[in-house]
């Protein structure tokens, strides 16, 4: 599988979760439920600041 693994920090409630960083569907925040992530175009949109890639290929 080629792709990178992303630590997004949740711009409303500071959350910080891993995200792939070609999602097919939108990802949500698992504390308040906003809008982390969203595809677009093959790549991802990301909504919240990236913190940190976790894992590069």
């Amino acid at each position: 599988m080629t792709g990178s693994f992303f630590t997004v920090e949740c711009a409303d409630c500071g959350n910080e979760q891993t995200v792939f960083g070609k999602v097919s569907t939108t990802v949500n925040c698992a504390v308040c439920g906003s809008t982390l992530a969203r595809p677009s175009g093959g790549q991802t949109a990301f909504e919240g600041d990236i913190v940190d890639t976790v894992e590069a290929r």
